[in-house]
């Protein structure tokens, strides 16, 4: 882990975005490298008045009893009211957010405990269940479901203390790279509604960037969670695979999944992770692993050293950096890559030959399982049901009329990999692939201590402009779905912009960490987000409503 910071000076950096030359290392050949850098107590604890965090703001307002829950409720309500007829994040909003609001300022007036997470409003994707909500996963063969139970993270969330505004749009299944995937509704990115939010968890990730809520769930098969964060501009956190427990996600690849947290900065991420993860009993995939305080990271930049982050070794992954990424995207990635270097890393390039397999093999596994997991969604056990005098007829049809084609695409896919003939060609092979991919990213991070990448190949596109062409879709997730083959964390945050026409659309990059590394992920990412100066990710829907506060609106050019 990182060194404690102990001076109690800033030094204030400006982004910069020249390129400077990176130092090669080739297909991981042994370099002499400092020692890796260890935890070690923080001096000072974690500011309850950080300006970042919508979290602490709201907690220590209303324990001061500043403002009430029922206000800041009121406001966010009001937000989500103004901008959802354009913005279209949301499939269900709770009708008694007010009512548990007015709960907690009652438990304040009682000095009662209320909870890290008391007053602060939460979306969930509707693939995760909630009992008092429908959970749809965005599929006409669960409309109107409710289930008779929480998922164990939303469980979480209410024990402490949060408010859960809503149930968020999604690509069907979790199947698709846009939002478009979704049987109800198409979400658009609040920074141009003709684009994109990105998917599938484009409704949460839209709906913080709007600030519809102050933090959202989503969930991560390959890219999920990251490459929607990137699309709009805020801050996205995959957790190790078993971090935190899958019971009441709706399964699209078991293997895969994660419950993952999105927020506008990267403490918010952090203490909603915080909130949620930890062993499960009912998840026999979760891990005992202790769950260390990650709130212990989020320091006040007043007590920065100059270099905060001397020592780091930070690997640029060569490959995502190449042919086929949006050279905007590439120069605000170099741009993050130099101030990483002023804050003190030492950054090399590395190769992972293995990084461009990772996406077939990602094609074949996912959708193996889904072709498996959905097999329950027969008009019988789970989903609605086509009348029919014959069994067979009332499968198909209650299928046939309930599945999306992407979810149509991806079972026939799963299933002919499965069938005999196949199985050793496709499946069995993805899974060496799989292997290999592991083993890369384990030689790399045993040499570097986070990895870095570009979320997504380009900024967000137009709406519709690849809906028709799967495999262009398909090719958007390169960046991501490496991460998830070896189960590894992720934390994606906005660096930089590249243009759209006479406006701007936000760029995100990817840091990637060893196995239940969440902890230096999220203090490397936060000390970046506080010392990027020159920047601030408030999309233009909203925008007027901060120019009279002390936020700087950034405008490109």
């Amino acid at each position: 882990m990182l060194s404690s910071v102990q001076n109690p000076r800033i030094l204030l950096l400006h982004h910069c975005r020249r390129s400077k030359p990176l130092h090669h290392h080739h297909r991981l050949r042994r370099h002499h490298y400092p020692k890796s850098i260890h935890a070690s107590p923080l001096p000072h604890p974690i500011s309850a008045s950080l300006p970042t965090s919508q979290i602490q703001t709201i907690q220590k307002s209303i324990l001061s009893r500043e403002k009430t829950t029922r206000q800041f409720a009121e406001e966010f309500l009001t937000r989500l009211r103004t901008t959802e007829p354009h913005v279209k994040s949301f499939l269900h909003v709770s009708e008694t957010v007010l009512n548990e609001a007015d709960e907690i300022d009652r438990k304040i007036d009682r000095n009662e405990d209320v909870g890290p997470l008391a007053g602060v409003l939460v979306a969930v994707k509707d693939n995760i269940c909630t009992a008092d909500m429908p959970s749809t996963a965005g599929s006409k063969i669960l409309e109107n479901y409710r289930p008779p139970f929480d998922a164990t993270a939303v469980r979480k969330l209410k024990e402490s203390g949060a408010i859960i505004v809503g149930k968020t749009n999604l690509d069907e299944f979790g199947m698709g790279s846009t939002t478009e995937g979704s049987a109800y509704q198409v979400t658009s990115n609040p920074w141009n509604l003709e684009c994109v939010p990105g998917g599938s968890s484009g409704g949460s990730a839209a709906a913080v960037s709007a600030r519809q809520c102050v933090v959202s769930l989503g969930s991560d098969t390959g890219g999920s969670v990251r490459q929607p964060a990137s699309f709009c501009g805020v801050v996205g956190l995959k957790p190790t695979y078993g971090r935190v427990s899958r019971y009441g996600l709706v399964a699209y690849a078991s293997s895969l999944d994660v419950i993952g947290c999105f927020g506008s900065s990267v403490a918010d991420a952090g203490i909603l992770l915080q909130s949620i993860c930890g062993h499960d009993k009912l998840d026999a995939t979760s891990s005992k692993r202790e769950v260390n305080d990650f709130t212990s990271q989020f320091i006040s930049k007043d007590y920065f050293e100059s270099q905060p982050l001397k020592g780091l070794r930070v690997g640029v992954i060569s490959e995502t950096l190449g042919d086929g990424v949006n050279q905007e995207v590439v120069s605000s990635i170099r741009g993050a890559i130099s101030h990483l270097e002023e804050l003190g890393c030492t950054v090399t390039e590395v190769s992972l030959p293995s990084f461009s397999l990772g996406l077939p093999a990602y094609y074949v596994l996912a959708s193996s399982e889904s072709s498996s997991n959905l097999s329950r969604y027969d008009g019988v056990r789970y989903g609605n049901q086509t009348v029919s005098d014959e069994l067979s007829s009332l499968y198909g049809g209650s299928r046939a009329n309930g599945f999306g084609p992407e979810v149509k695409r991806r079972i026939l896919m799963g299933t002919y990999a499965l069938s005999a003939g196949y199985y050793d060609a496709y499946y069995k092979r993805a899974q060496q692939v799989r292997t290999v991919v592991q083993k890369s990213f384990k030689a790399a991070l045993d040499l570097h201590d986070i990895l870095i990448s570009p979320a997504a190949p380009s900024a967000a596109y137009k709406i519709g402009e690849k809906k028709n062409d799967p495999l262009a879709m398909y090719a958007g997730d390169i960046m991501t779905v490496n991460v998830n083959l070896a189960g590894l964390p992720a934390l994606v945050l906005p660096c930089g912009f590249v243009k759209d026409g006479s406006a701007s659309l936000p760029v995100g990059f990817q840091m990637i960490g060893a196995a239940f590394d969440e902890e230096k992920l999220l203090r490397v990412g936060h000390i970046f987000e506080q010392t990027l100066q020159g920047y601030s990710f408030i999309p233009p829907l909203i925008a007027d409503e901060f120019k009279s506060s002390s936020v700087k609106i950034y405008q490109l050019g």
